[in-house]
């Protein structure tokens, strides 16, 4: 998996600082399901001095039902809405059936897949975040054929802990956090869990399918 690394104009990806190009090797040792296509993208420039960025599709039979982007930000120098020096921000949308719309605990729900995703792959965080947003549409006149759609659809963004057990000021390891947004993505579209004991084989940049 590659991550594209962002820095404010002029300073150059050469001149990130260490702790920073250590988290981004830790999000690129994630290891994501063979249904979540994933590849950098672009990472926004202005919201902190450093930046690095991933996009997923989570694709079942050929089609996509899923899509979702991670942003790693870094501030050498602090952040008091973070209360630390990174931040993950994080996307997910996901197709699903209609008459779930109107569940109202949907949105608690969908905001549990996030937390115990969390949970389950040892990401230490705090400060978390987000919304969770359900939307329908309806086609109607000459499109009343195709009938109505429904999306549910993820942000939130959190700080990133170090380790358990590690001393302090350890880099955050971001694959933990990295993986538990590809659990989010293919939990959303209604993927099974993995059994335990079964290999998730890393996602392939550029290309659909298992292995790297």
């Amino acid at each position: 998996m590659v991550v594209r690394q962002e820095t404010h104009p002029g300073t150059g990806a050469a001149a990130s600082p260490p702790e920073f190009r250590d988290a981004v090797s830790s999000m690129r040792a994630a290891r994501l399901r063979p249904e979540v296509f994933c590849e950098e993208m672009p990472a926004p420039q202005r919201i902190a001095p450093y930046a690095a960025a991933l996009s997923a599709d989570v694709t079942v039979d050929d089609t996509d039902v899923g899509t979702g982007r991670i942003i790693l930000l870094h501030d050498p120098d602090g952040n008091d809405a973070w209360d630390g020096t990174f931040r993950c921000v994080a996307y997910a949308r996901a197709e699903i059936e209609i008459d779930m719309v109107s569940d109202p605990m949907l949105a608690e729900v969908g905001w549990s897949w996030l937390t115990e995703a969390l949970d389950a792959h040892g990401a230490t965080y705090a400060m978390v975040s987000g919304t969770v947003t359900r939307v329908a549409t309806e086609s109607f006149g000459g499109m009343a054929d195709e009938g109505g759609t429904a999306q549910l659809e993820i942000r939130a963004s959190w700080t990133p802990g170090s380790p358990a057990g590690s001393a302090p000021g350890t880099i955050p390891d971001i694959g933990p956090h990295v993986e538990a947004w590809g659990e989010l993505l293919c939990t959303a579209v209604g993927l099974p869990p993995v059994p335990d004991g079964v290999s998730v084989m890393p996602s392939r940049r550029g290309q659909r399918g298992p292995g790297r």
